[in-house]
């Protein structure tokens, strides 16, 4: 068991990989590409990242004020961001299918990405033989976002066979982990720099880095 729990449910993006300064850079460019050559936004490329980086500022999510103030649709945003997203620039960790291997619960991946970006993470990750029948897109439940409503995360329990109150969710996002929360699930925080959420009710756990969490588990 981990926590107390049966079952460990894994964000993807940013939870098993570090999201550094350098990537998220290169990811509001790739997101402004697509806004601007894929999706015909009318903006300078340069004046769209601006946007981007200021939109997870204020929304944790990079397309919301395209979707409030410029008429983006996210399915179109959500669709052409991820066959751009440069999967091959993220650093994996050093064993960290081995020390998965070890933890003592039944483990899964709950992610933002679509399910074509996440298979290519995965491989990259060394991760996909191991996760490639437990891993699902939110794409796979109509939606395209995790942090709106609790409805997606009762929807995943549902599908792999689970009651929310054994489960615990990881996600870097503190916005998921409200709703994964509310649920029932158990909540750890990854993070990287200092833990910003510490005044969040709803995170029970926090852990540096994707690593420091599975060695505490598997210790």
């Amino acid at each position: 068991m981990v926590l107390g729990k049966n079952v460990v449910i894994y964000d993807l993006d940013d939870t098993l990989y570090n999201k550094t300064s350098e990537f998220a850079e290169i990811l509001d460019t790739t997101m402004a590409e697509a806004l601007v050559y894929d999706l015909g936004l009318k903006m300078d490329i340069n004046e769209a990242k601006d946007l981007v980086t200021l939109s997870y500022k204020i929304y944790r999510d990079g397309g919301e004020i395209f979707y409030r103030d410029y008429g983006i649709k996210p399915q179109d945003l959500f669709i052409a961001y991820h066959k751009r997203k440069p999967v091959e620039k993220i650093v994996p960790y050093n064993n960290l299918l081995e020390k998965i291997k070890k933890v003592d619960a039944e483990q899964y991946i709950f992610t933002a990405s679509d399910r074509y970006a996440s298979e290519k993470i995965l491989k990259h990750l060394g991760l996909y033989e191991f996760f490639k029948d437990r891993y699902y897109s939110v794409e796979d439940f109509g939606v395209f976002k995790k942090n709106e409503s609790t409805d997606v995360y009762y929807e995943y329990c549902k599908k792999i066979n689970v009651d929310p109150k054994d489960c615990v969710f990881v996600d870097d996002s503190y916005s998921n982990l409200e709703f994964a929360k509310e649920t029932g699930m158990t909540t750890v925080r990854i993070y990287y720099k200092n833990n910003s959420a510490k005044d969040k009710t709803y995170i029970d756990y926090a852990y540096k880095g994707i690593e420091s969490f599975l060695d505490n588990v598997i210790g």
